[in-house]
Parts: C-alpha cells; structure tokens; sequence
C-alpha cells in the first residue's frame, strides 16, 4: 500500500523560538499589535510504501525519532493516510 506522511515539527514551548519572535516583530512593524506568540516550525511531507497502516506509521514515527526532530529541543506530529490505488 503507498501512503502520504506529513510530519510538524516545532520548538518545545520552553525553548525560546527566535525565528517566531523576528517573525512577530516584524509583523509590529506594519502596525498590527494584536498578533502575538508567533512559533515557526517545519512541515515535511513524503510518500512510503508499506504493508499496512500500522508499519506506515511506525516507520514514520522511527524517522521522526532519529533523523527529522531533535528531542532535545523539539515535538512532533505526524499523520499517515492511505492514498489511492489508480
């Protein structure tokens, strides 16, 4: 079976995210003062091939874990959906 992985990864709520805070200064700057705790992540996406929806997802959970997060510094979601048979 051929799945669609998407993967979010942010900075852990207690690490100071200095991309997120040039982003809402920036976004002072053009006056709009409403906008605040800005957090800027990643979005991965890729298609695997897999036997069922329970391997899909532990192999893309073992990826996460040792290539794509940091889990020092960073969580991540992740979801797996079954694509089309054409």
């Amino acid at each position: 079976m051929n799945y669609k992985a998407t993967i979010e990864i942010m900075l852990r709520e207690t690490i100071l995210d200095v991309q997120g805070k040039a982003v809402e200064q920036a976004i002072h700057t053009f006056g709009d003062n409403g906008i605040n705790k800005v957090r800027v992540g990643k979005k991965i996406t890729f298609s695997l091939s897999a036997e069922t929806q329970i391997n899909a997802e532990n192999a893309v959970k073992t990826i996460c874990e040792k290539l794509l997060a940091n889990p020092v510094m960073e969580d991540f979601n992740y979801q797996v959906e079954q694509l089309n048979q054409n």
